[in-house]
């Protein structure tokens, strides 16, 4: 018993210590040298391996989501997709990045999903070079007193970390950041951010899926070393160890779950914030993807996001503009349903019968037989993530952007049901079909009528860049109170028409020369010093996933006609008739 409490103390201690960065992460699962046997056969099988079906296992897509051929994956704020190395030894950051191969070609791909060797600052800041992990096979901690210790040992070494930086610069003086808000905090330094993000990869959960969130700021928002360190966690990560794994699906499952199987893979196809995901066969024949979630997950969101929440407040990293209580609010909210599977399991077939009849898109079946809230099991589906389809031809390009389009739009307007997670890995294009296959579901939500009514008119009224209009939509959804300055009111009106320039004028908008981003950046910065009202709920989800489908046509360079898409789409519309009255604009 003594040897008992000993040997656990220990891997506690050492947990703690890993998670803070004080040492170098050995606490591992492997219980003999030799790699195991990826795929296990049930039921005396006799097929070949999955290895020589499928081709060599040590390339894998880091991004959550982001594997070629999968069914669904919890995904996180998309990213680049990069191979990654499956060596358990040595450092977990390495300098260089790994080649993406892709159709016989080898690029390299920076955050922003362009192709290059370093991120390039639109401000004219330096250039960040981009850093890779190598994966590690680590247990989930999954009580809440192993997460609180985990959360404590990061906050030592951070702090640990803190103090270093500043007696390196008393002795070698501060580092000349152009004014930047990381010149001046020691706290925000390289390897403190990289000790916080690799954290955030070995504790998973909700604290992940913030990190992968906050991923996708631009350094108006976010300090550029946490930038360049939230992009180790969109690399995916750690993996469950088989024991841990199997426990996972035991208690959902059953101990005969693998009665219901002709193989499980444990190589995960890919290992997000809040599962992993696995292929297997079932007894029938039907190659499906396993969604497995992570244990104690669902029960320690709370603790997680106020844990995140007292490490931003610590280190002022998120503007008052911003409204953090009501962001975490949503985000709770939101990760609470993403980890409901049961909940997943209807919005994606409730998806599959919406989109059953619109061509060029196909939803994968859900088999409840192998599904329970904690596993999702659906038909496997091939393609490649939408940042590779930028490397094919001009028409194809085309094709994808207009039909990513034409899905937000129905979904907002015409199914007012959304599925709001816009990582590039939830759309896999399989090119031999011209078909987008859509998985992960855990996002999805429906919106109010009324809601959606008032929207429609917004967009039409900054397509067609009607001030008036604009503000007077924006004040009844609840962006402004009606008593913002004129500086905010024209900053809010300004960003409203140049989201509304693709839908400005009629024939195909050309997004390889339009880049919107940027312009949205720096209005961005005045709305979050004289905004006085945080967004309205439905804002967040929403938000972020009309921005993931103007940034994916800009990562593909397509040329789209998106007003000829949105006429479509308002001329069918009916709004309440009790609305009569209201302001409106003419979309003609």
């Amino acid at each position: 018993m003594e040897t008992l409490l000993s040997s656990s103390l220990k891997r506690v201690l050492l947990s703690a210590t890993d998670l803070a960065g004080l040492t170098k992460g050995k606490v591992r699962e492997f219980s003999v040298p030799a790699p195991k046997e990826s795929v296990v056969y049930f039921g005396g099988s006799d097929e070949s391996p999955a290895s020589e079906r499928d081709g060599p296992s040590d390339l894998r897509s880091s991004g959550p989501s982001e594997a070629s051929v999968s069914g669904c994956v919890d995904g996180g704020s998309g990213g680049p997709a990069e191979v990654l190395s499956t060596e358990a030894s040595g450092g977990e950051i390495e300098g260089e990045r790994g080649p993406l191969v892709v159709e016989n070609e080898t690029v390299v791909q920076d955050r922003s999903g362009g192709l290059g060797d370093s991120v390039d600052k639109s401000d004219g800041g330096e250039a960040v070079p981009l850093k890779r992990r190598r994966l590690r096979e680590r247990r989930v901690p999954s009580t809440p007193f192993g997460r609180a210790l985990g959360f404590a040992g990061l906050g030592a070494g951070l702090a640990w970390g803190t103090i270093q930086e500043s007696a390196k610069r008393i002795a070698f003086g501060t580092p000349s950041s152009q004014g930047k808000q990381s010149a001046y905090s020691p706290f925000l330094s390289e390897q403190n951010a990289e000790r916080l993000a690799l954290a955030l990869c070995r504790m998973r959960g909700a604290a992940l899926k913030l990190g992968q969130m906050l991923s996708i700021q631009d350094e108006s928002l976010v300090p550029a070393p946490i930038l360049a360190a939230l992009d180790i966690v969109r690399q995916g990560a750690d993996i469950m160890p088989r024991s841990q794994l199997n426990d996972v699906i035991e208690s959902e499952l059953g101990s005969d779950w693998s009665s219901k199987l002709k193989s499980f893979d444990y190589e995960p196809l890919a290992a997000a914030s809040i599962g992993q995901v696995h292929r297997a066969v079932t007894k029938d024949g039907l190659d499906v993807a396993m969604k497995i979630q992570y244990p104690g997950v669902a029960d320690s969101i709370e603790s997680d996001i106020e844990n995140v929440r007292r490490l931003l407040d610590y280190t002022n990293l998120i503007p008052k503009g911003m409204f953090l209580d009501r962001a975490i609010k949503v985000a709770k909210e939101e990760l609470s349903r993403e980890c409901d599977y049961e909940l997943e399991a209807n919005n994606q077939t409730r998806f599959h019968e919406l989109l059953s009849n619109m061509e060029g898109f196909y939803v994968p079946m859900v088999i409840d037989g192998i599904s329970s809230k904690r596993v999702l099991t659906t038909e496997l589906v091939s393609g490649v993530p939408i940042d590779r389809v930028a490397l094919l031809d001009q028409e194809t390009r085309n094709y994808v952007g207009e039909k990513l389009l034409e899905l937000t739009l129905r979904e907002l307007f015409v199914f007012r049901f959304m599925q709001t997670d816009p990582n590039w890995g939830n759309f896999l294009y399989d090119a031999p079909k011209k078909m987008i296959n859509l998985i992960d579901f855990g996002a999805a939500r429906d919106y109010p009528k009324s809601f959606v009514d008032d929207y429609l008119r917004m967009v039409i009224a900054c397509a067609n860049s009607d001030r008036e209009a604009v503000i007077e939509m924006s004040r009844r959804l609840g962006f402004l109170t009606g008593e913002e300055s004129e500086v905010m009111k024209d900053a809010h009106v300004q960003a409203g028409f140049i989201v509304g320039l693709p839908f400005a004028k009629p024939g195909g908008y050309d997004f390889r020369v339009n880049n919107i981003t940027p312009s949205i950046s720096n209005l961005g910065a005045t709305m979050l010093k004289h905004r006085l009202t945080p967004p309205p709920d439905e804002a967040y989800s929403l938000h972020r996933k009309l921005s993931g489908a103007f940034l994916a046509c800009i990562k593909l360079g397509a040329v789209v006609p998106c007003r000829e898409l949105l006429l479509q789409v308002y001329e069918q519309y009916r709004f309440n008739e009790d609305d009569a009255e209201i302001l409106t604009t003419s979309a003609m």
